[in-house]
């Protein structure tokens, strides 16, 4: 069964930086489109960006500039760079793979003086 598994989350100020993975195993990342959604408390989860098999990406208005989505095909890993964090950044970040419909298990990002 594909898995997928976000790490590199924590607690950041404001005007800090994280970058989040996620890690497939079971399938050849590599060849998909991948997403990046988060879930900030009482709120739907939202699209955050997303990049294809052939590395064109694109995001949401909010993170535009701001954030960076890249891949290692060799790792099998897809990344999410974040800067310039905000409080209204905070928010449970998921990866999803869309072909197979599944979700990683999220990681929390804190940003708060």
């Amino acid at each position: 069964q594909v898995q997928l598994v976000e790490s590199g989350g924590g607690l950041v100020q404001p005007g800090g930086s994280l970058r989040l993975s996620c890690a497939a195993s079971r399938i050849t990342f590599s060849i998909y489109t991948v997403a990046w959604y988060r879930q900030a408390p009482g709120k739907q989860r939202e699209l955050v960006g997303a990049i294809t098999d052939t590395g064109v990406t694109n995001y949401s208005i909010s993170v535009k500039g701001r954030f960076t989505i890249s891949r290692d095909n060799a790792r099998n890993t897809v990344y999410l760079q974040m800067n310039s964090l905000k409080p209204d950044d905070t928010a449970v970040y998921y990866c999803y793979l869309p072909v197979t419909s599944k979700w990683g298990q999220g990681t929390q990002v804190t940003v708060s003086s």
